[in-house]
């Protein structure tokens, strides 16, 4: 279950919602069973929360949505993506600190 500020994101609006957004967002690749996706769960609402209204975080489950999961190659999840304009921008495989997502996403709005 996401947090109240972490979208969630699917087949049929990753495109709107994700590659067509005017601010950067940060979508992280997941499943129910993958227990290294839960550990990382808390970190990605925090993060939803701290960058309400400049970045957009959110989640997509990828046993229910499997095309965006086959288009961007993922292989390992958590995969956490941070997307701008349509274009990956960074790539995080494995649960990574909270520390990790926020030195890149704090240079991407600075440079915004």
């Amino acid at each position: 279950m996401a947090g109240p500020d972490t979208l969630e994101f699917g087949d049929q609006n990753f495109d709107e919602e994700v590659l067509s957004s005017d601010i950067p967002v940060l979508v992280d690749f997941w499943a129910e069973w993958c227990g290294p996706c839960k550990a990382l769960a808390p970190i990605i609402d925090e993060l939803a929360t701290h960058y309400a209204g400049k970045v957009k975080v959110g989640k997509i489950d990828t046993d229910a949505n499997r095309e965006v999961s086959v288009r961007f190659s993922i292989s390992a999840i958590p995969t956490v993506i941070l997307f701008k304009k349509g274009e990956i921008l960074e790539r995080f495989v494995g649960l990574r600190s909270r520390h990790d997502f926020q030195a890149v996403i704090d240079r991407v709005i600075t440079r915004a």
